[in-house]
């Protein structure tokens, strides 16, 4: 019988697929939340292969699409009584600017808005779990700031500036959750995996592709880069860091204006307008 039900996004590349192997290797029941179920699938057959746990399931969900994120909310909350762990674990770089099926700049949709919808569409199995959320956040979010007046980067855009202010929007709405869900039992943090050697940001060109081909020899590899999210995901005793962002496992300094208590509920507040929009907020007790 597993021992914990985790739900992780992006879990077939990268940190991802590192952090998924290792959790099922500890027992996890572990619900994949991918954009290719054929993928989605020959990694579920990979992490049975390797650890023998038989208990690893396949959904389909793709980020940038809030009512394929709404449906895979319905179809885990028809399936298990509770969840333990949530990683938030899928993003993406954009290197021109895109606009997702709901009309939305692709990175604020893919990192940001995706998951603040599924975390709250689960917040009645989360809470039943007591749960752990884990929101891969990157160091990326020290050079960034909140765009408030052009969250859609109409006005200017910039790659790893909007991918940036995504990674800043993870560490917001973790401090969020902790402070609104821990007395439920709730615990959230976000995290820097580290300069990681996988795919991400390989559509990238001209500077930007050239600064990231300078930094691969200092980058480390998928397994490293998954250590402090399965640390946050396993370790006894971290409730007094609830809402903490961590590196290499031990909670680190963000940047001055991610501990900004006006925008991070000024973001809280306008995420929720942005997804009632499209009349898939979920109605759930948060009183």
């Amino acid at each position: 019988m597993a021992l914990k039900t985790t739900v992780i996004t992006g879990a077939t590349s990268g940190i991802g697929q590192e952090t998924a192997l290792a959790l099922a290797a500890q027992g996890h029941a572990l619900y994949l939340l991918v954009r290719n179920i054929p993928k989605g699938e020959r990694l579920k057959n990979q992490i049975i292969g390797k650890t023998g746990n038989k208990e690893i399931y396949v959904l389909r969900c793709d980020l940038a699409d809030l009512q394929s994120v709404r449906e895979a909310a319905d179809e885990l909350t028809e399936k298990l009584f509770a969840i333990n762990t949530l990683i938030n674990n899928a993003g993406g770089v954009f290197e021109e600017r895109q606009l997702s099926k709901n009309g939305f700049e692709m990175t604020l949709a893919t990192n940001h808005l995706g998951h603040f919808l599924l975390t709250h569409c689960l917040m009645p199995l989360l809470q039943k779990g007591q749960a752990r959320i884990i929101n891969v956040s990157s160091k990326a979010h020290k050079w960034s700031r909140p765009r408030f007046d052009d969250l859609q980067w109409e006005q200017f855009y910039s790659a790893f500036k909007a991918y940036g202010m995504s990674k800043l929007f993870n560490i917001y709405f973790t401090q969020s959750l902790a402070e609104k869900y821990g007395e439920k039992g709730i615990l959230a943090f976000s995290a820097h995996p580290g300069l990681v050697k996988t795919g991400f940001g390989a559509t990238v060109k001209g500077l930007n592709k050239m600064m990231m081909l300078l930094a691969r020899p200092f980058m480390i590899t998928a397994e490293q880069g998954a250590e402090t999210i399965i640390f946050l995901a396993t370790a006894a005793k971290l409730e007094k860091y609830n809402g903490a962002y961590f590196i290499k496992n031990k909670v680190a300094k963000t940047s001055v204006i991610a501990t900004d208590t006006e925008s991070r509920n000024k973001l809280w507040v306008i995420s929720e307008k942005l997804l009632s929009r499209y009349l898939i907020w979920p109605v759930i007790n948060a009183g």
